[in-house]
């Protein structure tokens, strides 16, 4: 571990020594989700040497300085594609991908929409903070219509991305949605996504007070947590919702469960039977 000293506080064997208060800003929902996946990975007995973090660009591209793990910190929007080789290649190790949204579903669109539609068994973490955090509080994908960023000063005239219906449409074996209001919550959707076989996703809605919060009448760093765990409704109750009631509430827990095979597997079934031919010939 490099010397490291670590603390085996709950959930903080993963973390570095002397690396708190974190870089992020007041109000931000990130360290509140490292803190329910390291927890999570506690729980689950994880081991630090067979476990990989992978990380691309933006304010949660930070979060593999944190950690004692292997980390790999990669290009913008392409952590999903490092993540894709390093679990074909050892599919042995627990594989993590924590993006926010721009990294995630905006620049590395294409990359999430094939990760899950080859169904690779690996956990995705997006957070969901609706713009680019870190680079000025531009538009992404999942920024609402409508809403203010410092590149739609009138408002945003694009519609947004529902990550999870994207990830349920490409086939991925697992969907959640949660907020960094519902700690608890998000943890234990966490475990279920790094338990499950194949592609899981879990989206974190969370605020970035400095820079959409403020832009979007949401000037105190609690008003856009609050605002995500007032619009934030349990799956069952947001589907007897009449439409024209939901207005911008958004469904919250487990969206999607199922058992399809993943990469790893469909690539054995067919690494087998070249074998079996080859034998033949």
């Amino acid at each position: 571990m490099g010397g490291l000293k670590v603390s085996h506080a709950t959930g903080t064997r993963y973390l570095k020594d002397g690396v708190l208060p974190h870089m992020w800003c007041a109000g931000c929902g990130i360290g509140t989700m490292l803190g329910a996946m390291l927890r999570a990975f506690e729980e689950l007995e994880f081991k630090n040497t067979e476990t990989v973090v992978v990380t691309g660009i933006g304010c949660t591209g930070k979060l593999d300085d944190y950690l004692v793990t292997n980390a790999l910190h990669t290009t913008h929007g392409r952590a999903l594609a490092y993540a894709t080789g390093i679990k074909a290649f050892n599919p042995r190790l627990n594989v993590v991908v924590v993006m926010g949204d721009g990294d995630g579903v905006t620049i590395g669109g294409n990359h999430f929409i094939h990760a899950a539609r080859r169904n690779m068994d690996l956990t995705a973490i997006v957070l969901n903070n609706m713009n680019y955090g870190m680079t000025g509080g531009q538009a992404s994908a999942t920024s609402p219509g409508a809403s203010i960023t410092s590149t739609t000063g009138y408002g945003n005239p694009e519609r947004d991305f529902d990550i999870c219906a994207l990830a349920q449409a490409a086939g991925a074996n697992y969907v959640a949605r949660t907020t960094t209001w519902h700690g608890w919550e998000m943890k234990e959707s966490i475990k279920e996504a790094l338990t499950k076989k194949g592609f899981s996703l879990v989206e974190v809605m969370s605020p970035c007070p400095t820079q959409f919060g403020r832009r979007n009448e949401m000037k105190e760093t609690t008003a856009m947590l609050l605002s995500l765990r007032d619009r934030a409704v349990p799956l069952d109750r947001y589907r007897s919702l009449p439409e024209a009631e939901r207005g911008d509430s958004f469904s919250v827990g487990t969206l999607v469960d199922r058992g399809e095979p993943g990469f790893n597997e469909r690539y054995a079934m067919v690494r087998k039977r070249a074998e079996a031919e080859g034998a033949n010939q």
